[in-house]
């Protein structure tokens, strides 16, 4: 018997669903409906088209329709508005939006794929012509159309998520005079803190104003200016502003046709991806799924798992057993010079859900440090305090980040812990890595703090230390301190001395070392501890410590 599968939505959910179905079915009747121009197109690549790096708007389209149907025989409708799903009749209403007219069409099973919306918050000001948000192409053809003619100045970014850096980038690269205004105190919510405060420092150094820690209260116009008005009494005067503070799933469909929706507002859905409805099902923004690390459900707006459950959906609804096993949220974003990775649950939502955790920070080379063009990456892992299981990982620096984090994502998946890091066998040659590769450090770091090696202390738990019974002790070389200063307080003792003035040091202390970056306060800590001596070794040493000084001595 032939099934009729009606796909509504196209992008990267949809449109996967729809070539995966036919793949599958030669003979079924497959029919995607999608209410804008494009049902495949490439919205990653939007902010490089506005500022420019990609320089043809047709590179954006992954397919066309004429190509798509070509190709898979499937009947494309664009311009095509899904505004009802009749489950009783199992029928829906379909408004042409060239013509206006609805009809129906009935159905076997639907895939629904409708993405998530641009929040556009309800702010004095808001339907100004100078604010946008970017969704699709239109959205960027509006944007690029207004840089293009009108020459903007300066451009305000409203949110520090993937989508708003990408953005600052993309319009200082037009030459653009660009601020962007977060509510959080740090941009990249995905990524913890003092692992931000990196980015923070990048940003700045390209001439991006951060305005942290603070919303947008309103917008306004004055002689021809925009005006960005927060909550913290700042005005903010513009050409221009980009809404990026965050999306919501379009679930009105859904909603109105019954489906069971989650507290935020997703479509619920089980492992196979089906709805409540046995003969609908949904992917992609949209839709709520489980968190692997945490078993949590959580919304994921990423295109790898919206085409990875367009397959899923697929493979059920046509009669085959496939599984989503869920999300890590790997993510990586360009921000100028910088990579900025993640992968798995960072330190705020293991807090929050009580779920205990160790953490490890190491600062390594890109490739070998004698072959040129090394970059620093900053590693943070987060590991089951019993186990060794990696529970999550942070990277940020300017080269290789991209394949470390990967190799961590695998690791998380395959239910790795940091012991299997350190054995892990990676490529190496002087220019891609190092005998002992960043991943091999961060397991031999981590693996040093389960076993009891080494005892630890982080960034964030200095302040709360009473410095009459920890004595901080700086194991760098003087010109090192010459050139960028110290903690305050701290001993200095440079390693190669730090033997021959034990006998001055007061057993009834507790010492906090610290080095460059960890591994000469790690040496130190073997000598005091094989000495009689109690000591703590500041992890990631001083260079995590300038990136959040500022947030330690508030």
């Amino acid at each position: 018997m032939q099934t009729k599968l009606l796909i509504i939505g196209g992008v990267a959910g949809g449109a996967t669903a729809a070539a995966r179905a036919r793949r599958i079915d030669e003979h079924a009747e497959i029919i995607l409906f999608e209410r804008g121009e494009h049902i495949s197109f490439a919205n990653c690549g939007l902010p490089y088209y506005i500022g420019e790096v990609i320089k043809e708007r047709n590179d954006l389209l992954v397919t066309t329709p004429a190509e798509f149907k070509m190709r898979y025989n499937i009947d494309i409708r664009t311009f095509s508005e899904v505004i009802a799903i009749d489950r009783k009749n199992r029928q829906i209403e379909i408004k042409n939006l060239k013509t206006g007219k609805t009809y129906r069409e009935s159905y076997d099973k639907i895939i629904l794929s409708p993405g998530a919306e641009p929040i556009r918050p309800p702010l004095p000001g808001i339907e100004s012509e100078k604010i946008f948000t970017l969704r699709n192409i239109p959205d960027s053809d509006r944007i690029k159309a207004f840089t293009d003619s009108r020459k903007p100045a300066s451009a305000v970014v409203i949110g520090g998520g993937f989508i708003g850096l990408e953005m600052a980038e993309n319009l200082v690269h037009r030459g653009i005079k660009t601020t962007v205004v977060e509510m959080l105190d740090q941009v990249m919510p995905p990524i913890d803190f003092e692992m931000a405060a990196i980015v923070h420092a990048h940003l700045q150094a390209k001439g991006v104003i951060c305005e942290l820690g603070d919303g947008v209260k309103a917008f306004s116009e004055k002689q021809g200016q925009l005006i960005v008005s927060t909550q913290k009494g700042k005005e903010i005067e513009c050409d221009m502003a980009i809404l990026s503070v965050g999306i919501r799933p379009e679930n009105k469909l859904a909603k109105e046709a019954g489906l069971d929706i989650s507290a935020r507002g997703s479509i619920k859905v089980d492992a196979t991806m089906r709805t409540s409805d046995p003969n609908i099902y949904a992917v992609g923004d949209a839709v709520e799924v489980r968190d692997i690390v945490t078993g949590l459900p959580v919304m994921t707006a990423l295109a790898g798992t919206a085409n990875k459950q367009g397959r899923i959906a697929a493979d059920n609804a046509l009669g085959r057993k496939s599984l989503f096993a869920g999300t890590l949220g790997t993510g990586v974003v360009k921000v100028f010079d910088l990579t900025v990775a993640s992968t798995g649950a960072n330190e705020k939502t293991l807090k929050q859900n009580n779920i205990p955790y160790r953490v490890s920070y190491t600062h390594s080379d890109s490739h070998a440090s004698y072959y040129p063009g090394a970059g620093m990456m900053a590693v943070k892992l987060i590991f089951s305090p019993g186990t060794g299981k990696i529970l999550g990982a942070q990277i940020v620096g300017e080269d290789g980040v991209d394949k470390r984090i990967d190799v961590l994502a695998t690791a998380i998946r395959g239910a790795m812990t940091v012991y299997d890091l350190e054995e892990l066998e990676l490529a190496y040659a002087p220019p891609y890595g190092s005998a002992k590769d960043p991943v091999n450090i961060a397991g031999f770091v981590a693996a040093n703090i389960l076993k009891s090696d080494m005892e630890t202390v982080n960034w964030n738990e200095l302040g709360e230390l009473d410095r009459k019974r920890y004595i901080l002790i700086d194991l760098r070389n003087k010109i090192e301190l010459d050139e960028s200063g110290t903690i305050e307080d701290a001993l200095h003792i440079p390693l190669h001395k730090l033997r021959k003035e034990l006998p001055k040091l007061d057993k009834e202390k507790i010492y906090i070392l610290f080095c460059a970056v960890g591994f000469r306060g790690y040496l130190g800590y073997r000598i005091l501890l094989q000495n009689g001596f109690r000591a703590l070794n500041l992890s990631g040493g001083y260079k995590t410590y300038m990136n959040v000084k500022d947030k330690i001595l508030k």
